[in-house]
Parts: C-alpha cells; sequence; structure tokens
C-alpha cells in the first residue's frame, strides 16, 4: 500500500521526486488520499477512463464539473462549473473578482480558439499611476497590492458567459449550481486553506467582510471545520436569475466598484488601504475577446496555447523553438535539463523587453513564436556553460534562421518576478473530444484582501502585473499601466495536437513561473519520455533570465545537480508562498490514450494532492 501522499516525509518526497525525473514514478501516481476528512470527495490525483474527464485542484471543483459531464454536458460546460465552484473552495486563487485565459478545442471543427478574460485598467489609470505623487517614486509593491489602486475591471464572469454562449450546451443559471451548493453547505476545511488564511491573517483582518468571512471567530477556519459562504451564494443565484449583466451593467458592478474606490476596513485600521479609482462605466465596458492561439510545431506536434496579454504562449512556445535545434532526450539528463533552463533564460529575456497588451503597442508574436527566431535564439547556448543573466533581448522582427548569431545587444533588467502565484487551472474533456485548458486568477492570495460587502468574493489586485516604472532605461516598455490596458500574465493554458487531434492539455499557476512550469511538463513528457503523472510530479526548476534557478528541495537531490552547478548553474530554493510549503505551481492535465481512453492527472503531493476524475474510469 503506498503511503499517503500527505503523510510523507520531506525526505521521501525528494526521492519520489527524483525517481521521477526518469520516469519510474509510481506510487504518487496512483496514490489516492485516503486521509480525508469526513464530507471531502477524495483527493485521487489519477484517473483513467473514458466518457470524460476533469482535473483540478480541489476535488469539489472536479466533481463539480464531473457532474456536468455525467448529465449529459461537454467539455466547456463543466469547466466553467468546475471554475464556478473553485471561487467558492479556492477563493484567494479565484473567483468571479478576477480574470483568466480560456482554451477551447472543438472536436467537429478541429480548430483551437481562445478567449481573453484578462482584468484591463481603469479609465482614470495613467503610466505614473503606481508611482507616489509626494517622491515620485514607486509605491512599496504590497501597498500597491492591499490597497484600491490594484484592483481592475474583472474578466472571469464575461469569460464564461461567451464560451457558454460560443460553445456551450447549458445556460450560466445551471452551470452554477455546482458552486450554490457548496458555498451554501459549505466545505471541509483542509489544512492548507486553513495555514494559507492564516498566513494572509494581518491583512484579512484589516478588511470589515474579509474578516467576517474568513476569519469566524477572529481566526482562521481549523482544519476539519466546515466553512460556508452563504452571501456568495446569494451572488451566484442573483447572476443565475438576472444574468450576467447584473454584474457588468448593473448593481453587482456598482457595488464591485464602491468597493474598489473606498475599501470598507475595520474601524482605526493598522493598516492603510488606498482608495483605487475603478468606476462602474469601467465594467460595463469590459469585454473578453476571442482571439487566436498561439501556435509553434515541437516535433511534429501542434501546441497551442494563450497569445498576449499574456506572454504564456509566446515565451513557452519561443523556448520550444530554441530546444527544437537541441537533441534534448533521456540520454542526456544533465544536457537536457541545461537546454532547458538556457532555452527558459533566453525566451524570458524576450519577453520582458516585447509582450504587453498588443492593442497598446505591437507586440511581435508571430516573430517571437517563429521557429527561425527559434534558431536564432539557439545560437546563445553553450553545452559547456551558462549564460549571464540578464540576457541581451534579441530582435524578432528580423529572423534569419540561426545562420549567423545576432551580436549582443544591450543588455537587459533581471526582472523582480512581483506576479502572485494564488492562481489555479483545471482541464476538461468531453466524449465528444472537446478539450477546455483554463487558468484564473485574482494574483496574490487572497487579492487585494477586499471582499465586496455581502457578496462572498475577493477583488484582484492585478493591476499590479504591471510595471510601476520602464523595465528596461531608455528603452519602450510594453507593460506600463494605461486606461483599458490589460496587463501582461504569464498564464499559459495550453493544448498540444497530435495529427490533428487532441494529444495533451496542461497548464498551471504559480505567476511567472507558470510559464517554466508547462514547459518543463512538455519536456519531461515529449523529450524524456515520462508519463504525464510523472512528468507533474517531478521535481521542478525555474530560471527566468535571473542570476540564479529557483527550485523545489526535492530537485536538489537530483543526482544531475553536481554537473548542472559545474556549468555555471546556481540554484536557491523558492520561498514558500502559497502555503507553508516551498513548491513551483499545482499543475493539471489530461493526456488522450491510443486506445481513446483519457487520462487526467494532478498534483501528487503540491497544493495538498489535486483531483482528478473520469466519467468511466478503469481499473
Amino acid at each position: 500500500m503506498p503511503t499517503p501522499a500527505r503523510r510523507r516525509s520531506r525526505t521521501a518526497v525528494a526521492l519520489i521526486a527524483a525517481a521521477a525525473l526518469t520516469g519510474t514514478l509510481s506510487a504518487a501516481r496512483a496514490a489516492p488520499d485516503n486521509h480525508r476528512h469526513p464530507g471531502e470527495p477524495p483527493r485521487t490525483p489519477v484517473a483513467t477512463g473514458y466518457g470524460g474527464a476533469v482535473a483540478s485542484v480541489n476535488p469539489y471543483a472536479t466533481q463539480a464539473g464531473l457532474d456536468v459531464l455525467k448529465h449529459g454536458g461537454n467539455a466547456v460546460d463543466a469547466a466553467v462549473a468546475t471554475a464556478a465552484a473553485l471561487g467558492v473552495v479556492e477563493p484567494y486563487s479565484s473567483g468571479i473578482g478576477g480574470g483568466g485565459f480560456f482554451v477551447y478545442y472543438d472536436a467537429r471543427t478541429h480548430k483551437v480558439s481562445t478567449i481573453d478574460g484578462r482584468e484591463t485598467g481603469p479609465a482614470a489609470m495613467t503610466g505614473s499611476f503606481f508611482l507616489d505623487p509626494a517622491t515620485g517614486q514607486p509605491l512599496p509593491f504590497t501597498d500597491a497590492v492591499n490597497s484600491g489602486l490594484s484592483v481592475g475591471v474583472p474578466g472571469t464572469l464575461m469569460t464564461w458567459t461567451t464560451a457558454l454562449d460560443k460553445w456551450g450546451t447549458i445556460p450560466l443559471r445551471k452551470a452554477l449550481q455546482g458552486g450554490i451548493g457548496i458555498a451554501e453547505n459549505g466545505f471541509v476545511v483542509s489544512p492548507l486553506f486553513s495555514a494559507v488564511t492564516q498566513q494572509n491573517q494581518q491583512r484579512f483582518s484589516q478588511i470589515a467582510p474579509t474578516a467576517q468571512l474568513f476569519l469566524p471567530n477572529g481566526a482562521p477556519p481549523p482544519a476539519g471545520s466546515v466553512l460556508k459562504n452563504p452571501d456568495l451564494a446569494a451572488t451566484y443565484k442573483l447572476i443565475a436569475k438576472d444574468g450576467p449583466g447584473v454584474f457588468y451593467h448593473g448593481v453587482l458592478g456598482q457595488e464591485v466598484a464602491a468597493t474598489a474606490q473606498h475599501p470598507p476596513t475595520i474601524a482605526n485600521p493598522t493598516m492603510n488601504f488606498r482608495p483605487g479609482v475603478l468606476q462602474a462605466s469601467d465594467i460595463a465596458k469590459y469585454t473578453a475577446p476571442v482571439q487566436a492561439p498561439t501556435h509553434v510545431d515541437y516535433k511534429g506536434l501542434d501546441v497551442y496555447s494563450i497569445a498576449p496579454p499574456s506572454s504564456g504562449g509566446t515565451t513557452v512556445g519561443e523556448a520550444l523553438n530554441i530546444l527544437s535545434d537541441f537533441d534534448v532526450s533521456s540520454a542526456d539528463q544533465v544536457q537536457a535539463l541545461h537546454h532547458y533552463e538556457e532555452a527558459s533564460r533566453i525566451a524570458f529575456a524576450d519577453r520582458n523587453r516585447w509582450v504587453g497588451d498588443a492593442a497598446f503597442s505591437a507586440v511581435p508574436t508571430k516573430g517571437l513564436t517563429s521557429a527561425a527566431y527559434g534558431k536564432d535564439r539557439a545560437c546563445l547556448i553553450s553545452p559547456a556553460g551558462t549564460l549571464t543573466s540578464p540576457v541581451p533581448p534579441g530582435d524578432p522582427s528580423a529572423p534569419n534562421g540561426g545562420t549567423a548569431c545576432p551580436a549582443a545587444g544591450p543588455a537587459g533588467t533581471e526582472a523582480a518576478g512581483t506576479e502572485g502565484v494564488s492562481t489555479t487551472h483545471l482541464v476538461t474533456a468531453d466524449k465528444w473530444g472537446d478539450v477546455v485548458s483554463y487558468t484564473l486568477t485574482i494574483e496574490q492570495t487572497g487579492g487585494s484582501a477586499i471582499t465586496v460587502p455581502h457578496r462572498g468574493f475577493l477583488l484582484n489586485n492585478e493591476m499590479t502585473d504591471f510595471d510601476f516604472t520602464p523595465l528596461h532605461p531608455g528603452v519602450p516598455d510594453p507593460n506600463l499601466p494605461d486606461a483599458g490596458k490589460r496587463p501582461r500574465s504569464s498564464m499559459s493554458p495550453t493544448i498540444v495536437l497530435k495529427d490533428g487531434r487532441p494529444y495533451l492539455a496542461v497548464g498551471s499557476p504559480g505567476g511567472a513561473t507558470i510559464i517554466t512550469t508547462v514547459l518543463q511538463i512538455l519536456v519531461n513528457r515529449l523529450d524524456l519520455g515520462m508519463s504525464l503523472p510523472d512528468a507533474i510530479a517531478a521535481p521542478r526548476a525555474s530560471q527566468r533570465d535571473r542570476s540564479v534557478t529557483d527550485v523545489e528541495p526535492a530537485f536538489l537531490s537530483l543526482p544531475q545537480v553536481p554537473a548542472l552547478e559545474a556549468l555555471g548553474e546556481k540554484f536557491v530554493t523558492v520561498t514558500p508562498t502559497f502555503g507553508p510549503t516551498p513548491e513551483i505551481g499545482a499543475a493539471t492535465g489530461l493526456e488522450f490514450l491510443p486506445n481513446g481512453q483519457v487520462q487526467a492527472a494532478a498534483e501528487p503531493v503540491r497544493r495538498g494532492v489535486g483531483s482528478a476524475m473520469v466519467v468511466y474510469p478503469v481499473r
């Protein structure tokens, strides 16, 4: 009997993760969480079978999506139902106060489409929005986060509405029912939920409705207790009755704007929550456009993801194009890891220079994702040593296909990496072959910490994803604040096709580490020959054009590390940001097997064990 995932020691986790690198992980692949609290659905990280599948970080949410599939709904219906439930059970990571990116494969047309549900800046936003008017210097990041200034126009509800209207089979009111039931009846608080609440207790305690909801009796809800959210249940019911217009053109939008303008702090707060400038008119103008995905060909596979304003599709795509120039395989795992990290380093240099909201600047998406430009950038990589960060960004406007290595340009600037990791990802598939890969967020853990009074949901702090000042002095920055602009994101919901049919779907939370997590999972699966569960479970390293590479503790136990350090790699253990454990990402994925089965996979350890389910499981 395998050791339950939650009870593994750190040493055991390191050994299991090391085994995953060579594709031998089996215990974590199939180990359910047998120590769940009564009333909580089982946390099983891997499920294989027929008829459709769902994977998310939370069993309540996965079950909500699976119930829709079992009643004849399609992948889009299930994705919205899963997301609505996540807004209840993962409120610090998602909800109708935030935004995200939705990638959809239509089995009938064999076409991949995306929805841009990213938040937008208020009409009063300017390029100096996050500068202190008294000093002209950038506001401290935490001051900007914990304020109404950080709140952008939420896009999640519009994303759900757009997806259901275009590709769904059930109305929004039905898709919300699972979330309504969980909010009314409550969910069992996990140890991780309790710990994350405790980490945010100080700032949560400053906002009256946040403290009332998430700090019952003045303290975080203990693990094993049941947490209900009747306000959110009522909000979902109002939306179900009146439609999304009640949010974007009605009373909910007015209340969101008023809350951002006047954060509902407690009497005599010890923290200063600055007032925001969001208006109901900003919310009324919001759209979630359907747009073309990014696309690269990697080893004969078609890899689709999200285009700007997210940098996920361009950066993962560029890194894959760079790796296409090398023989990345399990035969030499030191060089495989080295090339993965160097490709990511180079792609991040270009991301930081070129990617922003394409409606406000000329983002060279086609160039960044071209095979010719990948060859140009690949020439920078040496098998004998590492590059020095920050790497000078390249020029994707005129790729030469690697015929000559371009001369080095001005050095870039090492990015601070302030994107919040409290995001979530889900994947769904149905019996017809439709697939969804959907990443959604409210940015930091708990977003701005501001709950809309009597509505039960937190507001995002996505505006802090803008650069407060130009990243490259003297060079145009595509990610400065502006009215109506969408800040650059790293969300990377991805769908991979093989011979025009679904092969993989994957994504993760993790701020800027989302890009490296998705890239590493793809390398693990496609190049190193791991199974999808092993590729997700393997220890992670995240190189983002920085002088050091962030790693999980288990990564340092790998036998390849000394050789990588000899090449010049410098590793530092990542700081815990979501819960007490130092982790990178919390991925979910699907693989479509040759026999018509689908395998759903989630984390066997990270985020307290994820949840994967299929309609008709096979044993």
